[in-house]
């Protein structure tokens, strides 16, 4: 049985858009449920679009998405290397085959002359194309004799080869996504393969000689390489391979559904389309889901099920859940809007779930910048009392302040709300029930406070609410009992006497 191998190959010309994370995703998950190889190959064919520090970017960004590549830029493999522009030695044969088999041909066209028949065809009212109808007319190896084609070629540098699109042929296959997928001819154009003045070639040619050479099963990608399939297959034809089979993923959308989600949209609406904080080679920079303070696995479910399901009500998954679960059959054809909020939803989730120790070690930095440095296991405990109210770590201060400091100040709407004259003698008896306990455990204090309060007959609401602010300074926070017994009945007492003070004063 044919082993399974896809890869992803994104181009280093800038950050590495959320939308190719979920192309990396679906072709991990595809690799993983069928135990084949997952490999990132570097497609940077295109020079004038290279970016310094891209192609490191999205190794970076793979890795803490938890994407791990079998072979690739970076680590190698047996059909290394895995950067087009180290392989370009290899593609100038292969188009060369195709002019020899009459599938290509050399077109000599200078830009200006190119653009001199756009101009043309706009003056008839007819939009240029390099084709069956136009190719005849111009500077090429169909249309020159051949002793000036060998002398275009020896003389000159700007030549290119292109692909002979045949007429009025219908072009059929089967897309894993989309199913069945046809095209006539007629509406293609004769695109370039490979350029002369650089030696290099284009997308169309290097990704099929790629894909081939590196026993590619299945070309899983974005719906916008979708007009190029038929050339795709009309060249694995020409050279007479085995094609992979195709997939086509639906696009991510913007939130309202109107159009591809770019990083505009992300900068105008206020949250990241980049896996990581980027920073252009202007300076710009943009915020990344890591920075943001989303967890990788939290992000990872959430791209999940933008254009997949598991056909049940399920939302939380493993990476292990989403690769035993994953099928490209699941995968809907129509684009995905993209929400926000719940991306936030999963974080919230996930941050649920951590250990504590785990979140303490994540908090402990921020509290040091506070010039704070409480013990872990304090730091762990108070993490267990607030994570459920978080979405980030980054929520924890606003949740959490007073288990670390005594209150400066009280909410003012508070004090009006909950202080009057009963005030002090409430709070008196408060502390002098809670000086008395020797056992301060949330249990302990919970049922002295309340026995109380059924004597005298007091509203547990106003008792309560008087009895938060005085401790902590606002009407937050988790179970009074469980704030008062991690800080102590010594703190207790003291935050006591303190909002005593300030009331009465």
């Amino acid at each position: 049985m044919e082993r399974i191998r896809v890869r992803f190959a994104p181009s280093p010309t800038g950050a590495l858009h959320i939308g190719g994370v979920r192309t990396a995703l679906f072709n991990y998950l595809f690799a993983r449920k069928n135990a084949g190889d997952f490999i990132l190959r570097i497609e940077d064919t295109d020079s004038s679009r290279y970016v310094e520090g891209a192609e490191q970017y999205i190794i970076n960004a793979l890795k803490w998405c938890g994407l791990k590549f079998d072979e690739g830029a970076g680590i190698g493999g047996p059909h290394s290397p895995y950067r087009q522009s180290e392989r370009k030695h290899i593609y100038q044969q292969y188009a060369e085959q195709l002019v020899d088999d009459g599938f290509a041909y050399y077109a000599f066209d200078t830009s200006e002359e190119l653009e001199n028949a756009r101009t043309a065809g706009d003056a008839n009212g007819n939009t240029f194309v390099y084709n069956y109808t136009t190719r005849n007319s111009m500077k090429n190896s169909l249309s020159l004799p051949a002793h000036e084609v060998q002398q275009y070629k020896l003389q000159t540098n700007n030549w290119v080869i292109r692909f002979r699109i045949p007429v009025d042929t219908t072009v059929s296959v089967d897309d894993l996504v989309r199913g069945n997928v046809s095209v006539n001819t007629s509406v293609l154009d004769d695109k370039v393969l490979w350029k002369k003045n650089d030696e290099l070639p284009t997308y169309h040619l290097a990704n099929i000689v790629d894909d081939k050479l590196m026993e590619i099963t299945h070309v899983i990608r974005g719906e916008e390489w979708l007009p190029s399939l038929p050339l795709h297959i009309l060249i694995y034809n020409a050279f007479k391979w085995k094609q992979p089979q195709f997939a086509h993923l639906p696009l991510l959308l913007k939130p309202d559904g109107k159009g591809k989600l770019s990083k505009r949209d992300g900068d105008k609406l206020g949250f990241p389309v980049f896996p990581l904080k980027w920073t252009a080679p202007d300076g710009e920079i943009s915020r990344g889901y890591r920075e943001d303070g989303y967890f990788p696995e939290a992000l990872i479910n959430f791209l999940a099920l933008l254009g997949w399901n598991a056909g049940t009500e399920q939302e939380l998954f493993s990476m292990d859940e989403l690769i035993r679960q994953f099928d490209l059959e699941r995968v809907v054809k129509s684009g995905a809007k993209f929400n926000i909020d719940k991306a936030k939803w999963f974080n919230q989730q996930y941050l649920k779930t951590k250990k504590n120790e785990e979140l303490a070690a994540l908090y402990m930095p921020v509290l040091q910048e506070k010039g704070l440095n409480p013990p872990p296991r304090y730091v762990a405990k108070v993490c267990g009392l607030i994570k459920e109210r978080a979405v980030f770590v980054s929520d924890f201060w606003d949740l959490s302040y007073y288990f670390f400091m005594t209150p400066e100040n009280y909410d003012d709407k508070a004090v009006k709300k909950y202080c009057n004259d009963t005030s002090s003698d409430i709070l008196t008896s408060i502390s002098d029930i809670l000086s008395g306990i020797s056992d301060f455990s949330a249990e302990k204090t919970e049922q002295a406070i309340h026995s109380w309060i059924e004597l005298q007959g007091m509203k547990t609401g106003a008792v309560m609410n008087l009895f938060r602010l005085a401790i902590v300074g606002a009407s937050i926070g988790p179970s009074m009992f469980d704030i008062i017994t991690l800080i102590g009945k010594k703190e207790t007492l003291f935050r006591l006497e303190t909002f005593l003070w300030f009331i009465q004063h």
